[in-house]
């Protein structure tokens, strides 16, 4: 509902329009009158209640509580009830924050930013002088929501899903170690993503691998149809060991990139180029007639590290070649995944290394559900490849 401009032009009468969004200026005056307006409505639907009920209730007065809100600290008067049984819905009795100021805390916190960037970012743009303590007990509230999120309930089966880790710095024992936080991305049957969670693990191994098998099993999911991974070690054989149906497939793109680690910068173009005949090949055969071709050729000879590297992952490259092309669009890469640690670094970055564990999967997690919330549509191969996973997979994808 629009503000009637008669109004708006009797809240601005004399005002200096420079100071309307200013500290304690109109907007705060204004969140201070709505806001006790609020509460005193709150107040005399309470004490309607307790009459028809038949207790015998009355005002008693205000008392002053100083509230945060995104922009400002607002000095508000609470009123009381006599018999002490009124509990405000817009500002309970303990609490000192409007839910915006933590919201605004958790936004900035998802960004990368610190602890004490985000106090004097407040302080300097909003004039609030709020504690190191009171920022973190806000972002340290996520950590219920991260719990309950990572132990969801999963979908039974997921045609697609993603494994990848990135590297993290995080202050350990008194020592700042690198871990690897782990995440797992699915893909549901209508071509929608759903992260099903990350892991911060310091080594990994078919142990860890193995737990978290089960507990995506013990989520709910009962069956993978294809996983994709980057040489994650261990992880071929504890999938197997919970899911043995699925079907492992190396991340093409990961390898081509292990590839260009041998090679001269001035080579790499015309090496990419080479590896083409490999992995395009029409079957697993010819695939690997083209990898002894290139290993016996001119770049092949230069760069015999390339060739071996492709030969150690050869067993999870060959699932590769069983798919049609529509197919292997989408496990070519794991893309997906990569777009998604790409945010994901900007603000580890940002941060240089993590206290703890959990301040690392604070952030990680609000940065995951930011990039959730820009996914808008299956990718567009997708429709034609839900008709090949209909056709390979029969009843397994199609009772999904």
């Amino acid at each position: 509902m629009a503000i009637e401009k008669e109004v708006l032009d009797q809240l601005l009468a004399g005002r200096d329009p420079k100071d309307v969004f200013g500290k304690d200026g109109l907007v705060d005056e204004l969140k201070k009158a709505l806001s006790e307006r609020i509460l005193n409505t709150e107040l005399d639907e309470h004490l309607d209640a307790e009459n028809v009920e038949g207790k015998s209730n009355h005002r008693n007065g205000y008392s002053r509580k100083s509230v945060l809100t995104a922009t400002s600290k607002v000095n508000l008067a609470i009123p009381r009830d006599r018999a002490g049984t009124f509990d405000p819905q817009l500002i309970a009795k303990y609490q000192r924050r409007f839910p915006d100021f933590d919201d605004k805390i958790i936004s900035m916190y998802a960004r990368g930013m610190s602890v004490r960037e985000i106090r004097g970012h407040l302080e300097e743009i909003y004039g609030l002088d709020v504690s190191p303590d009171l920022i973190s007990a806000v972002t340290d509230a996520v950590l219920d929501e991260v719990a309950e999120w990572q132990n969801r309930p999963l979908d039974a089966t997921y045609p697609l899903v993603f494994f990848d880790a990135l590297r993290v710095k995080i202050r350990d024992e008194g020592f700042v170690r690198n871990k690897a936080v782990y995440i797992a991305l699915g893909v549901l049957p209508d071509g929608t993503k759903d992260i099903l969670g990350l892991w911060i693990e310091q080594t990994e191994g078919a142990k860890f691998w193995l737990r978290v098998m089960n507990e995506l099993k013990g989520r709910g999911v009962s069956d993978i149809l294809i996983a994709v991974v980057d040489g994650l070690k261990g992880f071929p054989e504890a999938i197997s060991a919970v899911f043995p149906q699925t079907v492992v497939q190396t991340c093409i793109v990961h390898l081509i990139r292990h590839s260009m680690d041998f090679a001269a910068w001035k080579d790499r173009k015309m090496v990419a180029q080479a590896l083409k005949t490999v992995y395009r090949a029409v079957d697993a055969n010819a695939g690997q007639a083209a990898l002894d071709a290139f290993a016996e050729g001119s770049w092949g000879a230069k760069y015999p590290a390339i060739a071996q590297s492709w030969r150690r992952n050869w067993n999870l490259v060959i699932p590769f070649f069983a798919f049609p092309e529509a197919v292997r669009r989408i496990i070519y890469t794991t893309n997906a995944i990569e777009a998604l640690n790409s945010k994901l670094r900007r603000a580890v970055r940002a941060r240089g290394h993590f206290p703890t564990d959990d301040a690392a999967t604070k952030l990680l997690y609000l940065c995951l559900n930011r990039a959730a919330a820009e996914w808008k549509r299956p990718p567009r191969e997708w429709s034609e490849a839900k008709t090949q996973f209909a056709i390979m997979f029969n009843e397994r994808f199609v009772n999904a």
